[in-house]
């Protein structure tokens, strides 16, 4: 399985950015998907997941801004991220953990596949 991250890209404070994460090989509709992000000097943190079937969790840092969605079809994953502002700026990855049920959370550290990153910059 390889997972494939864009979208990234520098953005004005409160401007808008979609992510994707397309994913090839495995059975994309049984992994469960997380979207982390790590900025300079500090640790990688989860931004936001999504359960096989669609139900979505997000970090308060990013609550009520990010949305986080699905094609199974297209084997992508996508983060919409609005109202950005400069504690934003880092390198955006997205993960995969393939699961035989659906389940609500998936430790960082469980997770099986990792994209390479993208780097997003919020900046005037």
């Amino acid at each position: 399985v390889q997972l494939q991250a864009s979208g990234g890209g520098l953005v004005q404070p409160g401007g808008s950015l979609r992510l994707s994460c397309a994913a090839s090989g495995g059975t994309f509709s049984r992994f469960f998907m997380g979207w982390f992000r790590q900025a300079p000097g500090k640790e990688r943190e989860l931004v936001a997941d999504i359960s096989r079937s669609s139900a979505t969790s997000y970090s308060d840092a990013v609550k009520g801004r990010f949305i986080v969605s699905r094609d199974n079809a297209k084997k992508t994953v996508y983060l919409q991220m609005n109202s950005l502002n400069p504690e934003d700026t880092a390198v955006y990855y997205c993960a995969a953990k393939p699961v035989i049920q659906s389940i609500s959370a998936v430790p960082q550290h469980l997770y099986t596949y990792w994209g390479q990153g993208t780097q997003v910059t919020v900046s005037s």
